[in-house]
């Protein structure tokens, strides 16, 4: 990173049903690998599996060290990135081998920097909800040179602001949404984005996949929102790599200019329900 701005590309993969997993991978390796001269490279959601092929989450799962994970260091390394490597189906043998939707934030060096495992589960108990378990913890990382601290969200997080809102506490400049967001909520994925970038006074890197997984079509349309909500880069439909530069101080100007957090109202009372 260098000259007070990062540059970030987010990869668009297409889930192609006929590639196998370990062909995907490769590619995707190389993808990251042509993103020499890029500070930030980000993946979409559960792209080894696809995010609503259910019945290939056990038989997919894998450890922090697994395949993926091992191919990625790689590939983060030669490239001389910081790479968000999208989200796997982990399975946590440390915790009696539950099955969690976990994203990989991997150092220009190769080196395994940060794990979020996914909050909120998509699939009102089914699918997702079902067959994994749930994160707890709040995930930013500090990306070094320009003053960038990252918040890592994945996919449907983003329909909760109070995540969002957590980041920023937490000192988030530009949160990152990994996805596998349908194309027949598109519209939702694209006015959250603006939405979450609004509110938070953050820029928001929603980078989702193209292609079907098990059959559901995906939305695309990664997108990069600056801090004001104006989108800056926008991908189509297909695969794609959008690739922007990002300013860490128009975050700074942002709330200074326009200082809504602080006028942020906590501890308000629980809402009381109406008598019968």
């Amino acid at each position: 990173m260098g000259g007070g701005t990062v540059r970030a590309s987010l990869i668009q993969i297409d889930v192609k049903p006929d590639e196998s997993v370990d062909s995907r991978r490769a590619r995707a390796a190389g993808l990251v690998r042509g993103q020499v001269g890029a500070d930030l490279v980000v993946l979409p959601e559960l792209w080894t599996v696809g995010a609503f092929a259910y019945d290939d989450f056990a038989p997919g799962a894998e450890p922090l060290d697994g395949p993926t994970a091992a191919a990625m260091s790689a590939a983060a390394r030669d490239a001389g990135v910081w790479l968000h490597a999208g989200s796997i189906v982990e399975r946590a043998a440390e915790r009696g081998d539950a099955l969690y939707n976990t994203a990989l934030l991997f150092a220009p060096d190769g080196e395994l920097r940060r794990v979020y495992r996914k909050i909120h589960r998509f699939g009102f108990d089914r699918g997702e909800a079902a067959l994994m378990s749930a994160g707890e913890d709040i995930v930013t990382a500090r990306l070094p040179g320009p003053d960038l601290t990252l918040g890592l969200t994945t996919c449907y997080d983003l329909r909760f602001p109070e995540q969002f809102r957590l980041l920023v506490d937490a000192g988030a400049q530009a949160v990152v949404v990994s996805a596998g967001w349908p194309a027949r909520r598109r519209e939702h994925w694209s006015l959250l984005a603006r939405a979450r970038a609004v509110e938070s006074q953050a820029y928001v890197l929603a980078c989702c996949s193209a292609g079907t997984h098990a059959g559901v079509e995906q939305a695309g349309h990664s997108v990069v929102v600056d801090p004001w909500g104006e989108v800056i880069a926008e991908a189509g439909t297909g695969e794609q790599v959008l690739t922007v530069e990002l300013d860490p101080a128009r975050v700074e100007r942002t709330r200074a200019d326009f200082p809504v957090l602080r006028d942020r109202v906590l501890g308000l009372p629980a809402p009381k329900r109406p008598e019968a």
